[in-house]
């Protein structure tokens, strides 16, 4: 394929970001220490020498240290910071791949394309120009921000990915797999750092390395799961055979996978969402597939009411468990954000087949083809229907044709209600800071449970959307409350994890441990009950989130925190999902609940977390010195956590004020920004995993919150020149 056929969207302007003297400026500043210099210049089509001087003038450290995991592990992040500085051809020059690459990429690892807002920023090619000197003396007025905000900048090294050293090392499987404390039959997670791409085809980005298993079954995990696409692990799609290639390589490494996993007691579940839309180019080998057309997006649904749709899941999840014996199960979405059959995202009246059937006609089908296929292979093999996305209406009905073989899971808060400021609303996805299970889910159960069927929960115990920028949230009282209820509720295993909240410890440790017991064996008898009050604090302040839906979850800005900018007029851009927040508070709010009032829920929010800080504080001098360890990284996360929300809440307040012209209110918002941005860039130098999510890589990196602070004190000189 060639650039031209990557996707556009409405492709407008690129935003312009004046705290950097010239886009060439932003592009070395957001790449630097990502990307080699030579491959920087090849770019902007000048030499080393050139680039080089550009860094000199913002004050980057000369030379850099090159971290080459960015291109390996970090290339999500290498995208965002890029989304408005280049276009494609240039991306792709920065990242060395090729247009196919480049479009696996924004249609398969974890739909990147939708957290990029369905849109590519028109940018037009950046070429190297030598600075005028305006620009020289606005890069000289940066270095001097840096020597006044970050002296040490240039002595200090983020340790990007080195909770991958970790991982990495060589480790026992544990004498004794403990138990879990409320009898769960299945406790699965996801990794923590796994690439959210085509990981089976490169073993050398492990998703699982044997220190990360052996942490997980200490743990309490019995079970790890990874992404897969059917064609890429079959070899049946006959007519196309360029779909399936290097199908064997995946099948060695997944093999390879479930025996290192065998060892820690841990068994390998696949999550399947099929059958995948697919390009339209695909149906010229097979137009009888083709179902309703997604036409905003290029690619079709697969027709399931086509009888060999549904024979080419049932034989390919045959062949699949046949050539890899051990594999423990699969879970299964058939709803979901990509395109798998007609129905799954309402479209099934654009289909002449399907307009004449119903939604729970349709699911049962496919997860009955599928687990046919997996038990005529492996009779032993776990097969998980999860509701994700079902309607009340049907979703029952559904459940009543499942085969008796099938195991139901449920997202355990889904539709639980919700009253944030007395405003009512309820979940949809995942939530730490509202207890479920709700009514929503025990209906479902219950109706499962009547069928004869093994009931399961999809819960997230370390982190949410939420915040799933720090490796958990510390709100252990909640998450101890929503695991005795899901016990109490007859569950009998849980997924305790999306993409996000693999981290081996944290609020994973609940598995094993009550909440008394965690806290004094971790940090001594005598400061066990300040740490229990922190927590007390954490999980009140926590429930304060002001939650409806997902748009907040979604859209909103504290996953991003002190890094997402500010913008003196609006930007005129709409947040996407965990991709760019942007300005966008209504989308923030879903036009749901009032401005004032969701202002006011995160400045309860963070006020009540700082609470917990100073009560961490407090129960400091009562730890041991051989605990200490352990204190310094909860107080770690929470303040990073803290860093997050807070920022929130200001950002909130600047949009709502800067139409204001209240310029004492404007400046005190923005030095509180830079505070936080400061705060949190000292908390990264020590801890690699804040700001790191599976599936967004990381969110920001130290030049990213450095760049925050230049954001800010060009809007307080913007506000200045204003007001004078």
């Amino acid at each position: 394929m060639n650039i031209s056929d990557l996707p556009l969207g409405s492709n407008p302007p690129a935003l312009e970001f004046s705290h950097f003297p010239s886009r060439q400026y932003a592009l070395v500043w957001r790449n630097w220490e990502m990307i080699p210099v030579k491959r920087l210049a090849e770019i902007l089509q000048t030499g080393e020498t050139e680039t080089l001087d550009l860094a000199k003038d913002l004050g980057l450290r000369i030379p850099p240290e090159v971290n080459p995991q960015w291109l390996k592990r970090g290339y999500l992040s290498i995208i965002r910071n890029n989304w408005h500085l280049l276009d494609y051809d240039q991306l792709l020059a920065l990242l060395g791949w090729t247009p196919d690459k480049m479009l696996y990429t924004l249609k398969e690892d974890d739909f990147f394309w939708h957290k990029l807002g369905h849109l590519k920023p028109a940018c037009g090619p950046l070429l190297y120009t030598p600075p005028t000197t305006d620009e020289r003396a606005a890069a000289k007025q940066i270095r001097k921000s840096i020597v006044r905000n970050f002296p040490n900048m240039a002595n200090e090294y983020p340790d990007y990915f080195g909770f991958q050293k970790i991982f990495e090392e060589e480790s026992t499987p544990p004498a004794e797999i403990k138990a879990d404390l409320r009898n769960f039959d299945l406790s699965m997670v996801y990794s923590y750092s796994a690439v959210c791409g085509d990981a089976l085809l490169h073993p050398e980005l492990d998703p699982y390395p044997d220190g990360l298993l052996a942490k997980l079954a200490k743990e309490g995990v019995n079970a790890v799961w990874i992404g897969a696409i059917l064609y890429q692990l079959t070899p049946l799609l006959d007519k196309s055979p360029e779909y399936s290639r290097n199908w064997e390589k995946r099948i060695e490494t997944l093999n390879k996978l479930i025996k290192r996993a065998e060892k820690y007691g841990i068994g390998i579940y696949l999550y399947l969402n099929e059958p995948r839309g697919m390009l339209d180019d695909f149906y010229k080998y097979y137009p009888e597939w083709q179902g309703a057309q997604q036409s905003d997006r290029g690619y079709s649904c697969n027709c399931t009411s086509h009888q060999p749709v549904l024979d080419y899941l049932y034989n390919s999840c045959e062949f699949l468990f046949k050539k890899a014996p051990g594999l423990a199960g699969t879970f299964l979405i058939t709803m979901s954000e990509n395109p798998t059959s007609c129905f799954s995202h309402g479209r099934s009246g654009k289909c002449p087949r399907c307009s004449q059937r119903t939604n729970e006609e349709v699911v049962a089908e496919i997860i009955t083809s599928i687990a046919n296929g997996v038990h005529v292979a492996n009779p032993d093999a776990r097969v998980i229907a999860w509701n994700w996305a079902w309607q009340e209406e049907w979703a029952c009905k559904a459940i009543d044709l499942l085969p008796a073989d099938v195991e139901f899971m449920s997202t355990s808060e889904w539709k639980l209600p919700t009253n944030a400021g007395n405003v009512p609303g309820f979940v949809i996805d995942y939530s730490i800071s509202q207890v479920g299970p709700s009514e929503f889910a025990m209906k479902q159960w219950e109706h499962a449970k009547k069928r004869g069927l093994k009931i399961l929960a999809k819960t997230q115990l370390n982190n949410t959307w939420e915040n799933s920028a720090v490796p958990y949230i510390p709100s252990v009282n909640l998450v101890e409350e929503h695991l005795d209820n899901l016990a109490e509720a007859g569950v009998q295993g849980i997924m305790a994890g999306w993409t996000l909240g693999g981290w081996p410890g944290g609020n994973l440790e609940l598995l094993t441990h009550r909440s008394n017991e965690l806290a004094e064996d971790k940090f001594g008898k005598a400061a066990a009950p300040g740490i229990e009050r922190a927590w007390k604090c954490f999980s009140k302040a926590f429930s304060e989130f002001p939650l409806n839906k997902t748009s907040l979850l979604y859209l909103g800005p504290q996953n991003y925190g002190p890094m997402n900018l500010l913008y003196a007029t609006p930007s005129g851009y709409n947040a996407s999902m965990l991709g760019f927040p942007y300005d966008s508070l209504d989308s923030w709010r879903g036009n749901h609940y009032p401005e004032e009032m969701f202002e006011d829920q995160f400045r309860k929010l963070s006020e009540n977390w700082k609470e917990g800080l100073d009560a961490l504080e407090e129960a400091k001098n009562a730890i041991p010195e051989s605990k200490l360890a352990n204190f310094g990284e909860l107080k770690t996360v929470a303040e990073a956590a803290y860093c997050h929300f807070r920022s929130t809440y200001l950002q909130i307040r600047f949009i709502r004020l800067r139409e204001s012209g209240s310029e004492d209110k404007l400046k005190k918002v923005l030095d509180e920004e830079i505070s936080l941005a400061k705060l949190l860039y000292g908390i990264c130098l020590k801890d690699p995993r804040i700001g790191f999510e599976a599936s967004n890589n990381y969110y920001y990196s130290t030049n990213s919150l450095v760049e925050k602070v230049l954001n800010c004190e060009m809007l307080k000189n913007c506000i200045f020149y204003i007001a004078n």
